[in-house]
């Protein structure tokens, strides 16, 4: 799987293919438009999921541990 972001991809595409034209205008305009456009969309980097994901796993497996204790502790009542 490819690490490289595909925005950013894009990005360096696009800037290459108008280095060598006139374009100069239109590249700084295309890269605001598409900045604009993903902006809308609200997106989350790959890295910040996982990391939400491996926080998600561990509260997950506390929450077990409790209520496997608090299932014992009531077990233990007279």
């Amino acid at each position: 799987m490819d690490d490289r972001n595909p925005l950013e991809d894009l990005r360096a595409r696009l800037s290459e293919a108008l280095r060598s034209s006139p374009a100069q205008d239109l590249e700084k305009n295309l890269q605001a438009l598409l900045a604009a456009f993903f902006d809308r969309f609200d997106l989350a980097a790959r890295e910040d999921l996982d990391v939400q994901k491996k926080l998600l796993e561990r509260a997950q497996a506390k929450l077990a541990a409790l209520d496997a204790r608090v299932a014992e502790l009531e077990a233990r009542k007279p």
